[in-house]
């Protein structure tokens, strides 16, 4: 048995930027940051942040557009994927994302930037549907089409 899951909770970073493919699918992009925190061995209190690439699709995508923006608090849920590519330059390079699956936009209403964005039980889905909390039953079988590195805008 395999698993690959991702949750975090932390605040964006970035305003997403949406972006449309060819076939008509959005597509957002975002950065979130996560702190940990802990007290060293002299006793003095210690933060480090954590950035994370996270990556939504479809009508999850749209929703992040029209509410987050950055210093927006959430709560994603997702899958790790790395993507490679070889640049301009002739070097291969890694991108590793969380491809979320759910969001939970954590700010109170009015506050942390969005536009009037949602309460603390909204969550949005990647289908189109409408708010619902997060399933506490195993996921159903996602049937995904393959996406081409030469179609992903950014």
């Amino acid at each position: 048995m395999d698993l690959n899951r991702a949750t975090i909770i932390g605040n964006v970073t970035r305003d997403p930027e949406l972006k449309s493919l060819t076939t008509g699918k959005s597509v957002v992009s975002l950065g979130v940051a996560t702190n940990i925190y802990w007290t060293d061995a002299n006793g003095q209190k210690q933060q480090k942040a954590e950035f994370h690439n996270v990556v939504m699709w479809s009508r999850l995508a749209e929703v992040a557009n029209q509410y987050l923006r950055k210093g927006s608090r959430i709560y994603v849920e997702g899958r790790l994927q790395t993507r490679d590519w070889t640049g301009q330059d002739g070097i291969k390079r890694y991108r590793t994302e969380i491809v979320a699956e759910n969001m939970i936009m954590l700010d109170s209403r009015g506050a942390g930037g969005g536009n009037g964005s949602g309460g603390s039980s909204a969550s949005y889905a990647s289908a189109p549907s409408a708010p619902q909390s997060i399933p506490t039953e195993a996921p159903k079988e996602v049937v995904e089409e393959e996406i081409k590195v030469e179609d992903i805008p950014f």
